[in-house]
């Protein structure tokens, strides 16, 4: 994978989001993922703490959002790679000059730009239903780690997808991936709160740097120091699953052109 490819080709990444936010856009699983599922989490959230105040339900409106974050990168962004093979379009993609991790680089790209929606709906239900008055503490310092928090998440998404067209067995542990990231990286309460044993697990997962960031600048409860640790993080882990996402994409194509099972499911 050529890391200049993704400036090389920006306008391929931004046409091929922007395609998929149109297909996308009338999934009833996609909307149901991104938008219904984190009103429902952050409903029952702010139920839960709507004596506690502000930062108890900022708190809650980031969390939620993460939460669709991650079920449109587990299940959208991890199958975009099936869902050509199943509509049959998956060797013309494979065979055009673009890279192809370029196109799915795009479509991780607009599953996670919609997943926003989940904050945005969030963050409308807190303030009408329950009479929150939510502002961000350090609005710079949240939208940067915003920034940063979708790349990273992008990233992750690439290792995901050829992982899931190669080893069909783990998609199958789609369901059971979702709500264990949810606890383990602190969405919607810290992993102090978990046994100790845990908290290695979640310092290896791309998501709990993100959100622990976009916590602490949300409620300006987090030093700066600390807030750059954490983009350090994520950059660090961003580059990482490049990497990997790259001999991964190698790995993929070539298996599929030897076998000849690029369009076998």
């Amino acid at each position: 994978m050529n890391y200049f490819n993704f400036f090389k080709y920006w306008r391929t990444v931004l046409i091929v989001a922007e395609m998929s936010i149109r297909t996308q856009l009338s999934d009833g699983f996609v909307l149901f993922a991104i938008v219904f599922q984190p009103m429902i989490i952050a409903i029952l959230a702010l139920f839960m703490l709507k004596d506690k105040g502000g930062d108890f339900a900022m708190f809650v409106v980031v969390g939620s959002g993460l939460t669709g974050l991650w079920s449109s990168l587990l299940f959208v962004s991890g199958s975009s790679i099936s869902v050509e093979r199943w509509t049959g379009t998956l060797e013309s993609l494979v065979g055009v000059p673009t890279p192809f991790d370029v196109i799915v680089f795009g479509k991780n790209l607009a599953n996670v730009f919609q997943s926003l929606l989940s904050m945005v709906f969030s963050y409308a239900l807190a303030a009408w239903i329950f009479g929150y008055s939510l502002t961000l503490s350090q609005p710079v310092l949240f939208f940067v780690t915003l920034l940063l928090s979708m790349f990273a998440f992008i990233c992750f998404g690439l290792t995901i997808a050829p992982v899931f067209v190669m080893y069909r067995s783990i998609q199958q542990w789609q369901n059971a991936m979702e709500f264990p990231v949810y606890i383990l990286c602190g969405f919607l309460f810290p992993i102090a709160l978990l046994p100790g044993w845990t908290t290695p697990i979640s310092y290896l997962l791309p998501p709990y740097w993100a959100a622990l960031a976009l916590h602490g600048t949300s409620t300006a409860r987090m030093p700066f120091q600390q807030t750059a640790f954490c983009w350090i993080m994520m950059i660090l882990f961003s580059l990482i699953d490049l990497a990997i996402a790259s001999q991964l994409f190698k790995f993929m194509l070539y298996k599929a052109r030897v076998d000849a099972t690029l369009d076998v499911e």
